[in-house]
């Protein structure tokens, strides 16, 4: 959510790069396989709501966020690296950033305090796990995959990952969406970076559960009725395995078109899920709304033993 500043395809004013000693970055050409981990990891889809959760104690869902490492959601052990799926990305075809030394943090949004605009989010990049993404996608059909060498963190990554992983000490690495493909194909493109799970990677789908900005209402305003009923047939049909369902949510779901004029804050939901596999079990981890219309609901995938 936010008032952006349009859907730019490269941030070349955000690198953050960290020279060799001869002032020149090396070319990641090929995926360092890391070793397997005995148990996969669980994906998860985070609804980020406004870039104001990064301040604004009175929302929720920034309690929820706060949690997660006191509560152990993704369990007791920290990640090896994360990848976080962003609405706030979206390219042709698929894109990761590979980033050596420190992500930088992306404003992409306007009109908000500007104590916002000095928050820093200085997680280091993960330029193997970016190479592995690519390899897997590719091998998968999904390619070409772009490297991206200057981008930074945009709010749908950095908001939520200060909230739930603060000391910033975790590399990240980003992938795109493809506003102009569907569920079934975002789907189909999480299906092929399950081998990631096993691989100490946390896979996180950043989003909203509902997002239409033109029907937004004031902060603390009573739920609207169409946003609700598109949010309770979204449990209801993740938590019932109907997945299909949810790849066609357009045609299936109760104002599927009013919650998603357009699809890149649902697509990553679609990663995160088909990451988890055809037989996954889905757990709604937190749910509350603000501003009318924003859904915070967000969702646990856990594979198939």
């Amino acid at each position: 959510m936010g008032q952006t500043q349009g859907r730019p395809k490269s941030h070349a004013k955000h690198a953050t790069r960290q020279p060799l000693g001869d002032d020149r970055e090396p070319e990641a050409t090929t995926a360092r396989r890391p070793p397997t981990t005995a148990t996969a990891m669980d994906t998860f889809f985070l609804s980020h709501g406004s870039p104001t959760l990064s301040i604004d104690e009175t929302i929720p869902a920034r309690h929820f966020f706060k949690s997660w490492l006191p509560a152990a959601v993704a369990g007791s052990e920290p990640p090896r690296a994360i990848l976080m799926v962003s609405g706030h990305w979206e390219t042709a075809t698929p894109a990761v950033n590979v980033i050596r030394g420190s992500n930088d943090t992306i404003y992409d949004f306007y009109g908000f305090p500007k104590s916002m605009y000095k928050l820093k989010y200085p997680a280091p990049g993960a330029p193997d796990l970016a190479m592995r993404t690519k390899e897997l996608l590719e091998q998968g059909g999904f390619g070409p995959v772009k490297e991206d060498r200057s981008r930074g963190l945009d709010h749908g990554a950095w908001v939520p990952l200060m909230l739930m992983y603060p000391d910033a000490d975790i590399p990240v690495c980003q992938l795109s969406v493809q506003t102009d493909r569907d569920g079934t194909y975002h789907y189909n493109l999480g299906k092929a970076l399950a081998p990631l799970r096993n691989e100490g990677v946390l896979i996180l789908g950043s989003g909203s559960a509902t997002h239409n900005l033109r029907k937004i209402g004031p902060t603390h305003s009573p739920v609207a009725e169409w946003a609700s009923e598109f949010d309770n047939w979204l449990k209801d049909a993740l938590l019932g395995g109907r997945y299909d369902d949810v790849n066609r949510f357009q045609e299936k779901a109760p104002y599927g078109k009013m919650a998603h004029p357009q699809a890149d804050h649902f697509y990553p939901l679609h990663v995160a899920l088909g990451a988890a596999g055809d037989e996954s079990k889905a757990e709604q981890i937190h749910q509350s709304w603000s501003n009318a219309t924003l859904s915070y609901s967000s969702y646990r995938f856990t594979a198939k033993n």
